[in-house]
């Protein structure tokens, strides 16, 4: 169609008017087909149908008298009905459907079979009601003149035949399969025959088969017609293993072996893709005598015939090697080598880098053949590293394997990334061999290639740098000099492309890299990258891969320096970042951390920042800040995190009485009621320190540890254990009796959707820091120590001020536990830096 022009420009001469009827006639032409499947009123009439009339009513009257669209729909209906009422459809509508489907369409036809094979599967109705009713009727269009209608028939019969019992099967199928195997049926019923008796022999013993199968498969195997040989040869394997071992070697390998040497193509490779099957079956003596010279002029003769058989025999040769392995002499196995290395580049020698639309087509299907044999060489690429034994793989098979890495055509570069990681665990100690092929891969032009390789990316790695005669991590490292460099332009590959999914994928393996590079190497090369896509990327699962991996890579970083840097700017280029959507990566990356780190480490680094958000100006933020309550108030531990404990209830209370969003406050509301529910964790070794201070005596470490082994904890567990603590001990009684009336008026208050008037000015309250708050508590306690609010984890945050990068020396907002101890256990970092502080007020009020 021409484009109209500007209206500015129109031109009104002859040819261009021509132009403009062209135009209208061809979206007229577009319009017809729409106009004509509209219906007319006398034909939307007949397909109208009186709505009172109940669903079997309605099913018998349109099978009768609708229209085929009509018949279809009913008979798609037909297991639904039978569930709703299983003794009208079988008495009024069956009968209908076995009508119709003599003179139906194939649409028609196969609905029917579908809905057959459904109603089987539901067991709507007996097994012997079902073969009373709608068997014959199967049987009776197995041979329908359309073969997509014959086979879809056939399929629901093979499934019928499973659940069928063994009298019903003979009468009904066997015995009418033996006029229906002969020579005077049509092509169509002997292939239904052979396909019929492949599914019978798993039914019967071995002495039936024997006496009332095997003389049908003899027959059929020597059928005139090379395409019932071939379907029969192909049952062959389900019936050997339905008769055992010695009538198959007795009975099945010779027409085996007389049907490899058949004059047709096909019959002769079903008989060798049999005998690949059956290998197990056969002793050592049958397999090195019978078996062994088959396949060997098989494989002569390969290169002779059609690529077809080039492509099953180079799928199937990781089941010779199998299957043969010991069997071969030393010059067979050296000939079977050099057999697999001539099938690796079967095709490459005929490039010429001529244009493909110059290419004649027959040549280009026979390239795409080639192509087909390659990548099933690449399949098989671990079973024949077996097959000549790893140590032997630099001088056998390197140099295949190289070709393989390196193929001009993708899927076979995809299929070997796929079998990296086995040929990696085959190798062993000599993985160190295949180091380049992995940097080629990993530069591979090919996203799906890159794909294919990630999948085992960490174990990949991991048996790079533990794998090969050095000892030492570092030494190992050492001789992939290109890894670091592959790895970088992969990931910028895949953020460059529109795959999000591989990226995402990539981000996440990239989190092995602490395991296998040093962290220097991560904080240089790899770090800042995660913070980058964490900032500037579109994709919020891309986001959040980055996220979790920088935290890993910040989990096993030993330097503290970096440590303290990689928070400072956590902090503050999200947490306090100008986006809101960087305030949200925040809250993710929190949420990380919970998962990785200790909890200490989250309390002394990101509790704070974390509840500052509750401030906000953007809903989203705080909405997602309630939902993550729950877990920041996992972290704490009681008494240590008691004044933590009372700036997250702080925060919430305010969120309560301030709050105007209507989502965010029903959030708040839910996510309260969950905190109530939660039990707080308790540090036994602080609270025993505690009742000892309190006592007036000093308790020493022996007594503690006396202490500690009178209760039931076992000794093996770690002294700063958190301990739920479901009623009172006698450390803990006072604590609890509070707990509990906390929860009962905090109760009350939810049910009476109001709060006492004295909780809404939270600037009052904060003004007297040193007078007790008796408010509804999260944690459950009554009777709590007020921490200063002249802490600066309050203050206003000003989002322009915060730098892009930090000094190590800008103190970190940070918290301390009671017992001071500021290391991480998880982390193993140094003790260094000395957490900041919080100055405490305790005194006690009556409630």
């Amino acid at each position: 169609m021409h484009p109209p022009p500007p209206a500015a420009a129109m031109d009104f001469s002859q040819n261009s008017l021509f132009g403009y009827m062209e135009d209208l006639q061809e979206l007229t032409i577009i319009e017809r087909p729409v106009r004509r499947s509209l219906k007319t009123p006398e034909e939307i009439e007949r397909l109208t149908v009186d709505e009172d009339l109940s669903d079997i009513e309605r099913a018998v009257y349109l099978l009768s008298a609708g229209q085929d669209i009509q018949g279809t729909s009913v008979i798609a209906n037909l297991p639904f009905l039978m569930r709703q009422n299983p003794t009208e459809t079988l008495r009024r509508i069956l009968p209908k459907v076995r009508e119709v489907l003599h003179v139906a369409g194939v649409e028609m036809q196969l609905t029917a079979a579908v809905s057959f094979l459904t109603i089987l599967q539901e067991e709507s109705v007996s097994i012997h009601t079902y073969a009373h009713s709608f068997l014959q009727v199967i049987l009776l269009h197995l041979e329908h003149r359309d073969a997509g209608v014959s086979n879809a028939w056939l399929e629901t019969l093979l499934s019928v035949i499973e659940v069928l019992p063994k009298e019903t099967l003979r009468h009904e199928i066997l015995n009418p399969l033996v006029s229906k195997a002969q020579l005077s049926q049509t092509v169509q019923s002997r292939l239904v025959s052979c396909k019929i008796l492949g599914k019978l022999t798993n039914k019967f013993d071995a002495l039936a088969i024997k006496r009332e199968i095997l003389p049908l498969v003899k027959s059929l195997c020597q059928d005139v017609e090379y395409e019932v040989r071939s379907c029969m040869c192909r049952q062959l394997e389900n019936i050997a293993q339905g008769i055992g071992t010695e009538l198959t070697k007795s009975v099945v390998l010779p027409e085996l072996i007389e049907l490899s040497r058949d004059e047709g193509s096909s019959v002769r490779l079903a008989a060798f893709e049999t005998l690949v099957n059956l290998l197990d079956i056969f002793d050592t003596d049958d397999r090195s005598q019978t078996i062994l010279p088959l396949v060997k002029s098989f494989c002569e003769k390969s290169f002779k015939a059609d690529e077809s058989i080039l492509i099953s025999l180079s799928f199937h040769l990781g089941k010779l090697c199998h299957g043969l392995y010991g069997i071969f002499t030393p010059d067979q196995h050296l000939r079977f080598l050099e057999f697999y290395k001539k099938l690796c580049t079967l095709g490459l020698q005929q490039e010429n880098g001529h244009n493909e639309n110059q290419i004649p087509p027959q040549i280009l299907e026979q390239e795409k053949k080639y192509i087909s044999v390659r990548k099933n060489c690449a399949y098989n690429f671990p079973a024949m590293i077996v097959f000549v034994d790893p140590k032997n793989f630099h001088m056998d098979l390197y140099s295949t394997f190289f070709c393989l890495c390196h193929d001009p055509e993708v899927p076979v570069r995809y299929t070997i990334a796929i079998c990296f990681y086995e040929v990696s665990k085959l190798l062993n100690s000599g993985v160190y061999l295949i180091h380049k092929e992995l940097i080629t891969l990993l530069q591979d032009e090919s996203l799906e290639v890159l794909d294919a390789l990630i999948d085992h990316l960490p174990e990949i790695l991991e048996l790079m740098s533990t794998g090969g005669e050095s000892s030492v991590q570092e030494n190992k490292l050492s001789s992939l000099p290109d890894l670091i460099p592959a790895l970088t332009a992969a990931e910028q590959r895949a953020a460059a492309s529109l795959k999000w999914r591989t990226h995402e994928k990539l981000l996440q393996k990239y989190a092995c890299l602490p395991h296998v590079i040093s962290s220097d190497q991560i904080y240089y090369r790899f770090l800042q990258r995660m913070f980058t896509i964490m900032m500037t990327n579109n994709v919020l699962p891309v986001q959040k891969a980055a996220s979790r991996t920088l935290c890993v890579f910040l989990r096993y970083n030993r330097k503290q320096e970096q440590r303290h840097e990689v928070i400072q700017k956590l902090i503050e280029q999200l947490g306090q970042g100008k986006s809101y959507w960087n305030r949200l990566r925040f809250l993710d990356t929190c949420e990380f951390i919970i998962e990785i780190f200790s909890k200490s480490f989250f309390c002394k680094y990101f509790f704070l920042p974390a509840i500052e958000l509750t401030h906000d100006p953007v809903a989203n933020v705080r909405m997602k800040l309630c939902y993550l309550l729950p877990k920041v108030k996992s972290t704490l531990k009681i008494p240590a995190d008691k004044h933590l404990l009372q700036q997250l209830e702080m925060c919430v209370r305010k969120l309560l009485c301030q709050e105007k969003d209507k989502d965010v406050l029903a959030t708040v509301k839910r996510t309260v009621l969950e905190l109530d529910r939660m039990e707080m964790s308790m540090d036994a070794e602080q609270l025993e320190k505690e009742k000892q201070q309190n006592d007036g005596r000093p308790m020493s470490d022996k007594t503690f540890e006396k202490k500690r082994r009178d209760t039931k904890t076992p000794t093996t567990l770690p002294k700063n254990i958190p301990i739920s603590v479901p009623g009172p001990t006698s450390g803990t009684q006072s604590t609890s009796k509070e707990i509990k009336k906390s929860k009962l008026i905090r109760s009350q208050s939810f049910n009476n959707q109001a709060f006492h008037a004295k909780y809404g000015n939270l600037d009052k309250c904060a003004g007297k820091s040193s007078t007790a708050a008796y408010t509804p508590s999260v944690s459950g306690l009554t009777k709590t120590s007020v921490i200063s609010l002249t802490d600066d984890s309050f203050r206003t945050r000003n989002a322009t001020s915060a730098p892009s990068s930090f000094s190590s020396n800008t103190p970190l907002p940070s918290t301390s536990r009671g017992t001071g101890n500021s290391g991480d256990p998880k982390s193993g970092g140094s003790k260094d830096t000395q957490p900041r502080k919080a100055a405490l007020k305790s005194r006690k009020s009556n409630p």
